[in-house]
């Protein structure tokens, strides 16, 4: 008799235990400056661009994604209001079984809605089918007219006071901003009630981005990285290396016995950035978040500190004549891919 007892409080601890980790995920939590804390890896569900411009959705990518992740052991999902699927998160969040509380929802305010902050968060918040998100982003310094191909001048100080009223009236638990460099950085922090919480920024192994993490850390802002695998997949021979076949990664993953891409996401997680890796295959999205049962030596975190070459991937020179466009400036300008998208 006192076996059965004692293996049926050994079921229920397990049990408990097991409940424990599914509410809180596979990613341990990084605290942020205004008391919360946010995942240390989530999912990114921006499908990005082909010749006709933004991808949309096929059937079933998104929300299957999103709940696979969730499955899996993700606790964030980033999303935008630009991505024009915020509907599709919310039907993977509520396909997967997770609490809403339990999720860290990132959305993001678009370039033509910097004039009406809290009207665009509550109609994100009506596609996302929640009173709040965790984190509201502006997502560029720049705003553009519903065509997002006009112009519109907008001072983000302005943009980010809205932002703080949006988080006064807790529609936005933590707020942040997106694309922005270290001297609009400077100016929002001499100008702002409320510190961001987080940058969003392109981070890789060909894009460092050292200056602008050295900052964040010195004024306690969170940095996430998008574009987290860089060129790595890239077949295109132009982007920097390296490549996910290259002999330096191998022989690291080898060692681990991890792929590459686990390899890399590790390195940024060491970095103290928070990755946004996204997939939309079942097989990769279980093998992105695998990375917390390994860590990289300092020499390999050196090895790997090399393949930077301040190289940037997402570099939108389409918008370089706004007057708050934050990235460098090019020669040769490239096309707009979001002509014909849609508000």
């Amino acid at each position: 008799m006192a076996r059965v007892v004692f293996l049926c409080l050994l079921l229920s601890v397990l049990a408990v235990a097991q409940a424990a980790d599914q509410t809180a995920g596979k990613a341990p939590r990084l605290p942020l400056n205004d008391g919360r804390s946010i995942p240390a890896l989530g999912l990114g569900t921006f499908l990005g661009f082909d010749e006709k411009g933004q991808k949309a959705a096929k059937e079933r990518e998104v929300e299957n994604a999103v709940s696979w992740a969730l499955k899996a052991g993700y606790r964030l999902i980033d999303t935008a209001s630009l991505y024009n699927n915020e509907h599709l998160v919310a039907s993977g969040i509520e396909e997967s079984g997770v609490k809403r509380e339990d999720v860290f929802i990132v959305t993001k305010l678009g370039t033509p809605e910097q004039r009406d902050v809290l009207g665009s968060l509550r109609k994100s918040l009506q596609r996302l089918n929640t009173s709040y998100v965790d984190l509201y982003l502006i997502h560029f310094p720049i705003a553009f007219k519903a065509d997002l191909k006009t112009y519109d001048v907008i001072d983000y100080l302005d943009t980010w006071r809205a932002m703080e009223e949006a988080h006064a009236q807790g529609l936005a638990r933590s707020i942040g901003v997106s694309n922005f460099n270290v001297t609009q950085m400077q100016r929002l922090l001499d100008n702002c009630r409320v510190k961001p919480a987080v940058l969003q920024v392109e981070v890789n192994l060909n894009l460092a981005q050292e200056a602008l993490l050295n900052f964040t850390r010195q004024h306690d802002i969170q940095v996430m990285a998008y574009s987290p695998f860089g060129s790595l997949f890239d077949s295109n021979p132009a982007p920097p290396p390296p490549r996910v076949g290259d002999e330096t990664l191998v022989t690291i993953a080898g060692k681990y016995k991890k792929t590459t891409p686990q390899v890399v996401l590790r390195y940024l997680i060491q970095r103290g950035v928070v990755p946004i890796p996204k997939s939309v295959r079942k097989e990769k999205i279980e093998q992105n978040i695998d990375v917390f049962d390994f860590e990289l030596t300092p020499e390999e975190m050196d090895t790997l500190s090399k393949f930077n070459k301040n190289y940037r991937l997402v570099w939108p020179t389409f918008w370089q004549d706004h007057p708050y466009y934050p990235f460098e400036q090019s020669d040769k300008p490239g096309p707009n891919p979001f002509e014909g998208v849609k508000e």
